[in-house]
């Protein structure tokens, strides 16, 4: 695969052009922006202050932003793993995801992701991974002790409910940080729609999560799983991420289960099967620190009382809290019992380990390599040591066999190998190289070559660094003498001699012959010849680029650690050949030095003097600081001679002038270069700080006294030239008072002045720093064993938490890919009671949700079921009940449930059973009160009925039904339907529950009096905790609790009876019927005319006599009128033609007027237009001939 990647081009610098220039400049002197400002100040002086301020504020706004108010850090030094829950719907590519991760950091593949898988991702970082199904309860626990959420988003689909289900369950339980990864990328065709899908679903998810949440992009699959690169990208941002403590977490202790054991007597469940169970929990403390007994609350079973905790070793250790490797290195990076990965399970009192049941009855040669040493183990009848004395070891065929105390320690020294310090440009730092002796010079090509593909993890490298600055700093720190080559164990000398002809063996008989196989894979050495595959050149690679420092810091710590071991050994008991080891030692010594004389003293004259010509080229840095190089010094040491190398018999004459003198210049004392010597450098150091005045006093002390009163004893003359003197000195001595005045307030000014940057927030900051500081350091110097007695079991510990009385469901019906969390509660949250909250109907929620109606609550740990009832606070102070909530709007409710702390944020479903098309979180809110301090009261109307009615008084019949009822209600105040205000006076004797009222006017019969009053409600007890775990495997999901009233009507058939008085009727109405208005007379006499009723009879029928007789035409006039009525017809036709015409006529003219107008019209137009061109032409000449005139004038 290698051979056919592209190689990437390498970036060319740039030799010439003004980033060269500029970048030459810099490496001159100083940058050449500087050197403008300089020149040229008022060039770069402020130009507009209003500016400077604008952008001064905004930089300041910016910066304030990112402020959070800072936290005490609890976290452990050795903190627990993150926990990263992976979520999104069915078939997004979840499992996929976790294998390709698994696979990225611990190069295994894992079939089933069953539970919590913990690997080492990092030297300070391990991870737990956990898939999120669809089901809700699942989501909910989840969320609740996730410390990264990776949100898979299938894009060729969009979002999903699930995706924004579990979003909203995050922010109410505490956001954790949320990074989305879009797969199904492969399946757009187009480019174009692919770059918008991404733009779309990336500012959605931006306005869920925040402005500038990570999205990933995985864009396709390659045989089954993502894009290696991809993936690598993903881990590496996984593993280096920082997380916000959240409130409930860090308050809590809480331990994500990834083990279960079933401690029941099994003589108990043989005789009762359905008993209630021991059980033994497994997994890593987290959050807050964990007492002993207490109670905790196991999610979907219920609480518990803790019977014992304990804590174990750790089953995934951080490799640098692990001196020796383990037992099998791969494997130790990634455990996960419920997947059955990991090798050794440790109990309290015992260590199991895991063998494949299908493979414990084949033969030896068909077992895996894990396996065969866990025969070998099983099969070892002798110890170690034992073994190691009887063995013997032949060199040549039919040679002589040589025993352990035969070997000298001569032969261990020329088979190891030695180390070399090399400079690394590239990463700006030394690197320490394996270099191998002569025998082992023709197999280093191995190792040549992974030097070379280890420059291409340089980059991982420094990542890896900048995240851990203080692992590497200590990594560089390290002498690199530290462990001199000549310590070297017999076995691994053994191996090294004859690496470079066999092979290591696949497995080993012992753990010493495990640990150096795998080191010496790592190292690469030749021992791993047969194992050259490009899947483990990429294995190394990315242990280098995770290790900072490649194979050969691994080879450092693994001759660090042989070498403490092997002091340990020799510490243990003195052996028999220690004795007069000092002298035999020494006689060997000389005897060899005798015989090999040194080449080095022949050539070159004498060791000392190369010494000093190496010192001399040492240079010093910036003329203050000398570049300190203990490799070398070392190499120079063991290259020099030794004391030994003389004869015992020849010593030094310490007493003689010579020597002395020689010797003479090496004290404080004597000269150490030119111009340095001591005595000088004492009296100008007497000159400068000898003589001072005390202040206080004003005595001056003088320096020389003896050397005055000497002179003042030999000459008089000289005393004046002292006085002189005396003078210049006091005003030297002042100016000198003055300059060190300066120099303490200009290092006053410098300290205070710098702090000055310092803000509020930089102060708080450094005040959690020193708390966090001083928690560790209050039980820092204690073993385990007493700290816990003091402050429980603390975050990071793998612990083992033993309950009794669980159910027996719980482990019959126990399915490993649902979570199991025991969340600790505290001194007060075990209790029930009532609890007051802030409620809102989520705003996708499709219904609205009614009072008394069971829906199931997630509050902290716990998830179950009760009865709210929903109401609202009056102007008054009244909590009144709603009967449904209100929408888009906050509304109180009251529950019966587990004691909450207050601020604790909670959701609401309606249901958890199976899966819905619609969103299912029907309610958000917070935790305001736990007690009852909250009175809910329902309006309750009471209505009478008048049976006797004086003029305001009215006795009231059927509202009450005793006379005690009316007692209690006497003075309240009533009100009719017609809007007439009245007041309870009195009960009546009879009938029962009558009373007297007075209103303000008089009411009628058919009046209906009503009084409204407030009823007190209670909140109903009813706390049903969901028990899904308890469910059989395939169910588990399926969990219903109370229905509502609804649900049960619906399920039964039952129909609700309407109220005939609410249903719709026909509307009736018959015709009034008005008497007639009757005016006393009185009244009438009073009234003006025009208001008097008029007294007019009815007209009746007009007599004969008085009705007028028709008239009967004679013959003659007949024709007269008919001939009239001729000519008036005649005349009226021609008139009517005569008007038509006339009409017509004047139709056409007003056309022809039209026309003559549009034409006026156009004629015109065209004068305008001509009239306006010229004028516009004169003015264009005007313009023209000014402008000649202004440019003659300039």
């Amino acid at each position: 695969m290698d051979g056919k990647e592209k190689k990437q081009k390498k970036h060319q610098q740039k030799h010439s052009g003004p980033k060269a220039e500029k970048k030459k400049a810099k490496k001159q002197g100083g940058s050449v922006e500087e050197d403008e400002r300089k020149r040229n100040p008022k060039a770069f002086a402020v130009q507009s202050a209003v500016r400077m301020a604008k952008t001064f504020h905004r930089a300041q706004d910016l910066k304030t932003k990112k402020h959070h108010i800072p936290l005490v850090d609890r976290t452990p030094l050795e903190p627990p793993p993150v926990v990263i829950v992976v979520v999104g719907p069915p078939k997004v590519g979840k499992s996929t995801l976790i294998r390709c991760l698994i696979k990225n950091f611990t190069r295994q593949k894992l079939g089933d992701i069953c539970g919590p898988v913990t690997i080492v991702s990092g030297k300070k970082r391990r991870l737990t991974f956990m898939e999120c199904s669809s089901d809700i309860n699942t989501m909910i626990d989840l969320a609740k002790v996730a410390d990264l959420v990776l949100m898979l988003i299938d894009a060729s689909f969009g979002f999903e409910m699930e995706t924004f289900e579990f979003l909203n369950i995050c922010q109410v339980h505490g956001f954790p940080r949320i990074m989305g990864v879009l797969t199904h990328l492969d399946s757009f065709k187009n480019n174009k729609s692919l770059r918008k899908t991404k733009k779309n679903l990336k500012h959605r998810f931006w306005t869920e999560v925040y402005q500038g949440a990570k999205l990933f992009y995985l864009s396709g699959m390659v045989y089954g799983e993502y894009q290696t690169q991809e993936v690598k990208n993903l881990g590496r941002f996984i593993s280096v991420m920082k997380f916000r403590p959240l409130v409930w977490q860090t308050s809590h202790p809480y331990v994500l289960a990834d083990r279960m054991e079933d401690l029941t007597d099994p003589e108990k469940i043989r005789t009762d099967p359905k008993c209630d169970r021991t059980v033994s929990l497994y997994g890593y403390l987290r959050g807050a620190h964990l007492k002993n007994k207490g109670q905790v609350h196991i999610p979907g079973v219920g609480d518990f009382q803790v019977s014992d905790v304990n804590f174990l070793p750790d089953p995934c250790p951080l490799p640098d809290a692990q001196k020796k490797r383990a037992l099998n290195q791969k494997e130790r990076l990634l455990y996960a019992p419920m997947a059955g990965v990991g090798g050794l399970v440790y109990d309290k009192d015992a260590v199991y380990i895991d063998l494949p049941a299908g493979h414990v009855n084949q033969l030896q040669e068909e077992l895996r390599p894990t396996t065969e040493l866990v025969q070998s183990l099983i099969d070892t009848h002798a110890t170690l040591d034992t073994k190691m004395a009887a063995s013997k070891v032949s060199l040549f065929s039919g040679s002589a066999t040589l025993d352990p105390a035969g070997i000298s320690q001569e032969a261990r020294e020329e088979q190891g190998f030695q180390e070399e310090t090399v400079w690394d440009p590239n990463t700006q730092r030394e690197r320490r190289k394996v270099v191998f002796t002569e025998d082992e010079d023709d197999n280093s090509g191995g190792s040549d070559s992974e030097d070379d593909d280890s420059d291409g993890s340089d980059q991982a490298d420094d990542e890896d660094e900048e995240e851990h600055p203080q692992a590497a700093a200590d990594c560089e720190e390290k002498p690199a003498g530290g462990a001199p080559p000549q310590k070297k164990q017999k076995v691994e000398a053994e191996a090294l001699r004859t690496g470079s002809s066999a092979e290591m063996p696949a497995f080993a008989d012992s753990e010493d012959d495990l640990e150096m196989s795998e080191e010496e894979e790592e190292a690469g050495s030749p021992g791993d010849s047969g194992h050259s595959s490009e899947d483990e050149e990429e294995e190394e690679e990315e242990e280098e680029s995770e290790d900072e420092g490649g194979a050969a810091v691994d080879l450092e710590k693994q001759e660090s650690d042989e070498e403490e071991d092997e002091e340990e050994e020799e510490e243990q008991g003195a052996l028999r050949w220690k004795e007069g080891l000092q002298q035999r030692a020494a006689e060997a010594f000389l005897r060899q030095q005798e015989a090999a004389p040194n080449l080095r003293k022949l050539v070159y004259g004498s060791v000392v003097e190369a010494k000093e010509e190496e010192e001399e080229d040492e240079e010093e840095l910036g003329g203050l600081f000398r570049v300190s190089r203990p490799q070398k010094s070392k190499k120079v040491q063991t290259n020099a001679l030794d004391c030994s190398r003389f004869q015992p018999d020849a010593g030094r004459d310490w007493d003689g002038e010579e020597m002395l003198d020689s010797i003479r210049d090496c004290f404080v004392t004597g000269k150490w270069e030119e111009g340095q010597d001591a005595e000088t450098l004492l009296k100008q150091d007497e000159e400068l700080y000898g003589d001072f005045e005390d202040l206080e006093t004003g005595e001056v002390h003088v320096s020389h006294p003896e050397n005055t009163e000497n002179q003042a004893d030999d000459d008089d003359d000289d005393e004046e030239e002292e006085t002189q003197v005396k003078v210049d000195d006091e005003e030297v001595q002042k100016n000198k008072r003055l300059e060190k005045k300066r120099r303490l307030k200009e290092r006053f000014d410098a300290e205070y002045d710098d702090g000055g940057d310092a803000t509020y927030f930089d102060d708080l900051k450094e005040e959690m720093q020193k708390q966090a500081e001083l928690n560790r350091a209050a039980f820092e110097d204690m073993d385990d064993e007493s700290r816990v007695q003091y402050e429980g079991f603390r975050p990071g510990m793998y612990v083992r938490v033993e309950i009794c009385s669980l159910p027996c469901e719980f482990v019959t019906n126990f399915d490993p890919h649902y979570p199991v969390i025991l969340g600790g509660l505290g001194s007060s949250e075990g209790n029930v009671g009532y609890l007051q909250m802030r409620l809102k109907k989520h705003r996708w929620y499709n219904r609205i949700l009614k009072t008394k109606d069971p829906l199931i609550f997630s509050l902290g740990w716990r998830r179950f079921q009760t009865i709210p009832l929903y109401h609202i606070e009056d102007h008054n102070g009244r909590h009144r009940l709603l009967k449904y909530t209100p929408q888009h709007m906050h509304c109180g409710a009251s529950i019966w449930g587990p004691i909450t702390p207050q601020g604790s944020g909670f959701l609401a479903v309606q249901s958890v059973a199976g899966m819905k098309s619609s969103f299912r979180i029907a309610a958000t809110g917070v935790v305001l009160d736990l007690d009852k301090s909250v009175t809910i009261v329902k309006k309750l109307k009471l209505i009478g009925y008048p049976f006797k009615i004086f003029k305001n008084t009215c006795f009231v019949k059927g509202m009450f039904n005793t006379v005690l009822e009316v007692a209690k209600f006497e003075g309240a105040s009533v009100r009719t339907v017609s809007g007439i205000r009245g007041q309870i006076k009195k009960a009546l004797s009879s009938p029962a529950g009558a009373f007297r009222a007075t209103f303000e006017d008089r009411l009628l019969m058919s009046d209906i009096v009503f009084l409204r009053s407030w009823y007190p409600v209670s909140v109903p007890q009813l706390y049903n905790p969901v028990t899904s775990l308890l469910l059989p495997a395939g169910e588990k999901d399926s969990w219903s609790g109370m229905r509502t009233l609804g649900q049960l009507k619906h399920d039964l058939g039952i129909r609700n009876k309407p109220n005939p008085d609410s249903l719709y009727k026909p509307i009736v109405r018959a015709k009034r019927h008005f008497n007639p208005l009757h005016i006393p007379k009185e009244l009438q006499k009073a009234l003006p005319f025009k208001s008097k009723p008029k007294q007019q009879q009815p007209k009746g029928k007009t007599p004969r006599d008085l009705q007028r007789p028709s008239v009967i035409r004679e013959p003659q006039e007949r024709k007269v009128a008919a001939l009239l009525q001729a000519l008036s017809t005649v005349h009226n036709h021609k008139r009517k033609k005569a008007h038509t015409a006339q009409h017509a006529k004047h139709k056409e003219f007003l056309q022809q007027k039209e026309k003559e107008e549009e034409a006026k019209l156009k004629r015109q137009r065209e004068a305008k237009k001509k009239l306006y061109r010229v004028m516009g032409q004169m003015d264009q000449k005007k313009q023209r001939s000014s402008l000649k005139g202004a440019a003659k004038d300039d």
